[in-house]
């Protein structure tokens, strides 16, 4: 069995294959699998286990691709794309990255004898725009105001579509900002949701560009990626009926945050923290709504469970945060 992992160097990718390559199984089925196939630019040197094959290039070129499937793949998690900021700066990146590198994939997956591969999208809540209503649920419409989110509001479409027609077997989850992505450039607009762990982790100063009162979704990077394997791990048949789910969040005001590095760190964290609001960021960034994920709690995935819980998981090198 083959597994293939897009944005596999990325924050999340990387605790994914880590996760991946500790438990050796994948699936409803928990089968073991003998190929792990990772996909970036860059690869991490300190991998060392015959079970791992990389690929290194953007998976805007077809020539990266056409080596990333030279063999059967059995299970795709896609990771990789442009992030907000990035693609507004540069659209003719953002487009071949995040719209016609998914489409080429589910080409090549068409393409391939039965059974179909199960496909696990990593979409963002980026495709509800902003502002958000006053509360965001299974039947909130979508309307993107960045290209990244139209473009991943299109690859939703697609995998269902290729799904309906039974090419791919596809599995969307929409992704919140995931904690605490190292201190380096990223090309995300809500940078600074990581760096407040970083800097009070240290006991370094922190401004922070919005108030002490905005409000945004947080997850750590081991319960998305918990949440990942687990869309992976849905049954054929709990996916009948719908393959997007917006996932459970953790719905906390900075100020929440700040008094639960404080809890960790010690108190003088909190003297450390100074306030910059920047109005158009913090209309992005601070202004979530409440968020009924009723529906994908039903079918199984997690957030953190409380902020506490959020700072060990979001500060921590790997961690098990499994649905």
């Amino acid at each position: 069995m083959n597994v293939l992992i897009t944005g596999a160097n990325g924050f999340v990718g990387r605790h994914l294959v880590r996760r991946l390559l500790r438990a050796g199984r994948i699936g409803a089925g928990q089968a073991p699998f003998s190929r792990l196939t990772l996909v970036d630019l860059e690869a991490d040197d300190s991998i060392d286990d015959a079970r791992v094959r990389v690929v290194r290039g953007s998976i805007a070129d077809d020539a990266v691709l056409r080596a990333a499937f030279a063999e059967r793949v059995d299970h795709v998690i896609h990771l990789a794309s442009i992030p907000g900021g990035a693609a507004e700066k540069s659209y003719t990146l953002g487009l071949d990255v995040n719209l016609r590198a998914t489409l080429a994939m589910l080409e090549l997956l068409r393409a391939q004898p039965a059974p179909p591969a199960r496909f696990t999208f990593a979409s963002t809540i980026a495709v509800y725009g902003s502002p958000m209503p006053a509360m965001v649920d299974d039947a909130t419409p979508m309307r993107p105001g960045l290209s990244y989110g139209a473009h991943k509001l299109v690859d939703e479409i697609l995998v269902k579509d290729y799904s309906r027609r039974g090419w791919i077997d596809g599995r969307i989850v929409r992704l919140p900002g995931i904690v605490a992505r190292p201190a380096e450039p990223s090309g995300l607009l809500s940078a600074f949701m990581s760096e407040i762990f970083w800097k009070l982790r240290a006991g370094e100063p922190f401004t922070c560009p919005v108030s002490a009162d905005a409000v945004a979704w947080w997850m750590s990077v081991g319960c998305c990626v918990g949440n990942l394997l687990h869309a992976d791990a849905l049954d054929e048949k709990e996916v009948e009926t719908r393959r997007d789910w917006t996932l459970p969040v953790l719905r906390l005001r900075v100020a929440e945050l700040v008094d639960a590095l404080a809890r960790r760190y010690g108190n003088d964290r909190r003297d450390l923290v100074s306030y910059a609001p920047n109005d158009a960021l913090e209309q992005v960034f601070g202004r979530f709504p409440p968020l009924d994920a009723s529906a994908a709690e039903r079918i199984g995935f997690r957030h953190d469970g409380d902020v506490d819980r959020l700072v060990v998981n979001a500060c921590a090198r790997d961690t098990d945060c499994t649905p």
